[in-house]
């Protein structure tokens, strides 16, 4: 069996399960309810999945028996501001000690740890599954946070967390760069050399710390290897972050949000490009799917399956992933369509057009895959 795909969608969770008939969707949950992030846990199997009802505030359920049932645990919060404390963006705006969104969630690499990226910028770790979560507050005070801003969103997130099997992790903030941590959160660098921002002054153009990556992904078989669809482009890294290269080669454009990596060979990944800024619709009013094998000195336009006339969808950072084998993924779209590809990308097949907006796909993976 290839496996599970798990969809959060502005009005609920969708599992859907690859059959003889190929794929289905077998589960409904939080139907209504914007999941913003959803994560399988390939340690122990749990689910879990980030809620934001408005008016209740963020919430976090969990399942340990496949989304057959879920439970209410602890949501990452904001420990109380200190009085007297005034905590500003860079536009003197007040920064909010209060999570807004979850953005991201990751499995740590040790036994029971989470961690989870929100807007506002927070990350969080919660070393019991999720029954408790306290603020890396290592990050929170690093001084160069107080450069970070809001990117699409009014103030700035962590949306990308890369778990390494030696406890480093690299984050992406926008609009706040890449950081990088070698000791599980304890201290943290900026890393972001040669990234470029286009929307700034020319004086702060490679200033690392108002970047704007989109999404990054990091190679599981080779971490060496990093890739970010940013706003102003796509960039490679083969060397965990420290320096970065621009890859300007991709077509049909390289502004876009998401990004997959293959999990065995870093020179390979997919994109899904758009026009940007005051557009975001695909070039053309066609959507395609953008693939290197050879680490972004080339590119092949996938097209098969996928709309090529009056095609307006586009692709959230996180509505995009490859499954454990690098042959199967799968994406969704803000106007409710879901694709996936059995063949690396070659071809696609529709398995819906009527879902809620798609903020996030993730397989289901096995320990280690």
């Amino acid at each position: 069996m290839i496996g599970q795909l798990l969809v959060a969608t502005r009005k609920g969770l969708f599992q859907l399960e690859r059959g003889g008939a190929g794929w289905s969707i077998t589960r409904v949950s939080f139907l209504g309810d914007a999941v913003s992030m959803v994560l399988p846990d390939p340690r122990d199997g749990a689910l879990y999945a980030g809620l934001g009802l408005g008016h209740f505030g963020v919430k976090l359920r969990r399942s340990r028996d496949g989304g057959a049932h879920w439970e209410d645990i602890a949501a990452p919060a904001y420990p109380k501001q200190p009085d007297g404390l005034r905590d500003t963006l860079p536009d003197g705006k007040e920064w909010p000690w209060r999570v807004e969104q979850i953005w991201a969630l990751e499995a740590g690499k040790k036994d029971g740890t989470l961690w989870c990226g929100t807007i506002p910028g927070g990350l969080f770790r919660s070393d019991d599954h999720g029954d408790s979560w306290s603020l890396v507050q290592s990050l929170w005070d690093h001084p160069q946070r107080k450069a970070w801003f809001g990117g699409g969103a009014e103030y700035p997130g962590i949306h990308s967390i890369c778990v390494e099997d030696t406890g480093a992790l690299t984050l992406g903030v926008s609009c706040g760069g890449v950081w990088r941590s070698e000791d599980d959160g304890a201290t943290w660098n900026l890393r972001g050399e040669g990234m470029f921002a286009a929307f700034m002054p020319p004086e702060r153009q490679y200033d690392m710390s108002i970047q704007d990556p989109h999404r990054i992904v990091q190679c599981p078989s080779n971490p060496d290897m990093i890739w970010v669809q940013h706003h102003n482009g796509v960039f490679r890294s083969t060397d965990r972050g420290a320096k970065w290269q621009d890859v300007p080669s991709v077509v049909p454009a390289t502004f876009g949000f998401a990004v997959a990596v293959h999990p065995r060979d870093g020179n390979t990944a997919w994109l899904i490009p758009a026009v940007k800024d005051e557009h975001r619709v695909p070039v053309d009013a066609k959507l395609v799917v953008s693939r290197t094998r050879d680490g972004g000195k080339t590119w092949t336009v996938l097209r098969e399956g996928l709309p090529q006339e009056h095609a307006y969808d586009i692709v959230y950072r996180h509505a995009l992933d490859v499954d454990g084998t690098g042959d199967v993924l799968a994406f969704g779209s803000s106007t409710g369509a879901l694709w996936i590809s059995e063949d690396g990308g070659d071809r696609w097949q529709e398995i819906s057009a009527h879902l809620p907006p798609i903020y996030a796909v993730r397989f289901v993976k096995g320990a280690g895959g």
